[in-house]
């Protein structure tokens, strides 16, 4: 029995720090969005009701807000994996220096404030920045680039990169050369032994990197916040509007915790599809 409990001693603070950190947070959270709401008082200890989530999926104000959150978060998530596994790709076959130099470039986002990254696109894609400059240059300009869509998926984009990058690089570096040389001894195109050998052996770091991209991105909040401005809301942003302007917590707290049950549905869902396939490829 003592061998059997001792596991348990050994990752008991671990797991105290977790519940402490994360469990209890969440679960006053939950409490909180069931709570009854009184514009004059706040909300009411001890009254309960289901009406702030009936609020928030019949009312088609949040469920539009959703969807763009969702879809801006899938296509960053899809823009990452094209361009970070090639970039993945490259760097793990470039020897030092420039490997560093290449790393440090794919980190350098990491390195800077998120909002001083904002604040920096909106000043290259607003109307006098440097992206309609040389748009109008070349006939194209200029173009409202500025709280919209394209502005928060691009800035995204850059945020998320290193997320993606570091996980493919990670599984890349586990593979052994010899095997795709192997490939391409027995007359195997560069395309084929990347498409059959090399794409298979790093579908794990592409899963895990995009799960952690779209996860982020679905609960950005600067970002959007300054990219996107009043009108382009995403969830984050709607969150803190209930929290500090509306004062409405228990409808806060509602969004906030559908936002994570749909996050996890679809990262769970997405998960076991790319899973399936890649143990299907393998086997």
């Amino acid at each position: 029995m003592k061998k059997k409990a001792t596991p348990w001693w050994l990752s008991g603070p671990a797991l105290l720090l977790f519940a402490v950190l994360l469990l209890v947070p969440l679960a006053l959270t939950a409490v909180l969005s069931f709570n009854v709401y009184d514009p004059a008082t706040g909300p009411k200890a001890g009254e309960f009701t289901l009406e702030h989530y009936s609020h928030v999926f019949a009312d088609s104000y949040y469920l539009g807000i959703f969807w763009r959150t969702f879809w801006i978060s899938g296509l960053v998530a899809l823009i990452c994996v094209l361009v970070g596994t090639p970039e993945a790709y490259v760097l793990s076959r470039m020897r030092d220096p420039w490997r560093s130099v290449l790393l440090l470039v794919v980190l350098a986002p990491l390195l800077v404030s998120v909002v001083v990254r904002a604040f920096g696109w909106s000043m290259l894609l607003g109307p006098e920045g440097l992206v309609n400059s040389m748009l109008k240059l070349v006939g194209l300009g200029p173009v409202k680039m500025l709280y919209t869509e394209i502005a928060v998926v691009v800035a995204l984009v850059h945020v998320m990169l290193p997320f993606m990058v570091i996980p493919v690089w990670t599984s890349l570096q586990k593979l052994d050369p010899g095997v795709e040389n192997a490939a391409l001894s027995l007359k195997a195109s560069h395309f084929t032994t990347l498409r059959r050998v090399v794409l298979p052996q790093v579908m794990p770091g592409v899963l895990s990197g995009s799960l952690i991209v779209f996860g982020l991105s679905a609960s950005a909040f600067a970002i959007p916040g300054l990219l996107g401005g009043r009108r382009l809301k995403m969830v984050a942003t709607v969150v803190y509007d209930e929290y500090l302007h509306e004062l409405n917590w228990p409808l806060g707290a509602a969004i906030a915790l559908t936002l994570l049950a749909a996050n996890l549905v679809v990262m769970l869902s997405y998960n076991r599809l790319v899973e399936g396939r890649y143990k299907k490829a393998l086997g």
